[in-house]
Parts: C-alpha cells; sequence; structure tokens
C-alpha cells in the first residue's frame, strides 16, 4: 500500500556529492571537510566529485532487497563510495529509513512509494549522511541526526532535526540512542516490536558488524584503524543494556547478527577492551 504523501521529483541532482564518501553538498566546494577528517580519507587521486544525475548516466541502478523480517536493503548497483546501504524498517505506525546512500532516482522513489513510503530517516554517523536531504525532501520527511554532528551535515535543510541526549524516540517502538563510538554523535536504532517480536538493533558501523557475524567490533576509523576508547565502549554499553534485541543490522549487505545480539555486543566489547587494556604487565 503507498503512502498518503506522494513523493516529489528530484531536485537537486545537479548537487555535488563526494565520489568518496557519498555525502552531498549543498553548493559546490573545492574539499569534502567528511574527507579530510581522520576517521576518513580522501581518495587517493584526490578531491573528486559526482552528482545524482551523473551516476544514473552512468547506468547506476537502486537496489531493494530483503535484509531480515520487516527490512529491506535499500542501496545502489553499482555501489556509491562506501558500499553501505540503507534499511527501510516497515512498520505499522510508518516505514523509517535507517542511515542512507549517495544515490536516488525517480523509479527507486516510486518503488519505496509502492512499500509505503518514507515516514522518517534517521542516520547513524556522518560518513552514511549520503544525499539524505534529498531523499528527505522527496518523501516529505523529518531527518534525525544528533546534535553532536550537526557541524557534519553538508546540505543543511529545514527537515533535519537535531536530537541531544542519549535517548530519543522517533516513531512508537523505535528509539535512537546515543552510543558515541566512531562519532560523538554516533547513533544506534532499537526496534522493539519487530515482526519476531524479539527486538532488533541498527548499528550501521557505530558497532561493526565483522566477517565472523557472530561479533562486532568498535572503532574510531574503520579505514584507518584507529582503535575507540575503552571508555566510550563501556558508555555505550550502558546505554543499550536497557534494549533487548536478537538481531543487529549492520552498515553492508548480509552484515547482519542473526541471534543472540546482546550478547554478542557484550561478549565483542569485553574481547574489545582485554585486547586493548593488555600492555603486557
Amino acid at each position: 500500500m503507498s503512502s498518503s504523501k506522494p513523493v516529489t521529483t528530484i531536485t537537486g541532482a545537479q548537487l555535488p556529492i563526494c565520489r568518496t564518501c557519498g555525502v552531498q553538498y549543498g553548493a559546490p566546494r573545492a574539499d569534502c571537510p567528511i574527507c579530510l577528517d581522520e576517521r576518513q580519507y580522501v581518495g587517493w587521486a584526490g578531491q573528486q566529485w559526482t552528482t545524482l544525475a551523473e551516476l544514473r548516466a552512468d547506468e547506476h541502478r537502486g537496489r531493494v532487497d530483503e535484509e531480515g523480517p520487516g527490512v529491506l536493503g535499500v542501496g545502489a548497483v553499482p555501489s556509491v563510495a562506501v558500499g553501505q546501504r540503507a534499511l527501510l524498517i516497515r512498520s505499522p505506525s510508518g516505514n523509517v529509513l535507517w542511515d542512507c546512500v549517495g544515490y536516488l532516482d525517480d523509479d527507486l522513489a516510486v518503488e519505496i512509494e509502492k512499500l509505503g513510503g518514507i515516514s522518517a530517516i534517521a542516520v547513524s554517523h556522518p560518513h552514511f549522511y549520503g544525499a539524505m536531504t534529498e531523499w528527505a525532501r522527496t518523501f516529505d520527511a523529518p531527518v534525525y541526526v544528533h546534535a553532536a554532528d550537526r557541524h557534519w551535515v553538508g546540505r543543511p535543510d529545514p527537515l533535519i532535526e537535531y536530537w541531544a541526549g542519549d535517548t530519543h524516540q522517533i516513531t512508537p517502538g523505535m528509539t535512537l540512542i546515543n552510543a558515541g563510538t566512531h562519532f560523538a554523535g554516533g547513533t544506534v536504532l532499537h526496534w522493539s516490536d519487530d515482526p519476531e517480536g524479539r527486538g532488533a538493533l541498527f548499528s550501521g558501523d557505530i558497532f561493526m558488524v565483522v566477517m565472523d557475524r557472530r561479533w562486532v567490533s568498535f572503532m574510531y576509523s574503520i579505514p584507518n584503524f584507529i582503535p575507540e576508547r575503552p571508555r566510550t565502549i563501556r558508555r555505550a554499553l550502558a546505554l543499550i543494556e536497557p534494549f533487548a534485541f536478537e538481531r543487529i543490522y549492520g552498515a553492508f549487505w548480509g552484515r547482519v547478527v542473526t541471534a543472540d545480539g546482546w550478547a554478542a555486543v557484550r561478549r565483542s566489547a569485553e574481547r574489545y577492551v582485554r585486547f586493548a587494556l593488555d600492555d603486557g604487565s
């Protein structure tokens, strides 16, 4: 069933998108602040830009595939920038798009509309802002960004809602949690009334689901291999302790912990801190 809010035509098709991180900016600029930060990197060939129109002309297309009960992955083929996919959480109280990608076209927007549209968008951290403002305008949906990361937003808009504090409920059964790993505003999303009735956590790479999908990890910088601080990880654990969940949806296609999710986070954190603090004494 379609949502009551029809999609609009893509309006920012010519705005610059960083080819390395996939974040869209509201006007041309010489550099990408997100890539200049030590948690990311400027591409080896130097700063390069693209646009939604150029990506479409280069034969990128939208991809929508099931990732779990009530959850659809949304991305692009070929992939854009770091290759993450967003997640469309299909809820009776309105669909929520978790994280974003640096791609959107009219065909993909119509496909999402046929699935019920988007009532709200929530993002984990700046690397996954993508074209979030374009998505918000297309679906007339608010975007929830933690206020601690406000200065990283490349295309400000009234639809972006900055929240503060440790937790924030965006719809019945969906709560944002400021875990604070990777970025000060690093956010995960808890879904209490998922179809399995066991709870699910959407972590992006705030809690990074690793190749051994029984585990997660915690990094200040993933591409530059800068570890997260143990005290930051302990704070994150304390904040998610009240929330039950079995599944953890990571940032990339197929990176899903399918069972025992809370225990996976706890044992992963214990292992991480044990290695990080072992100085041989």
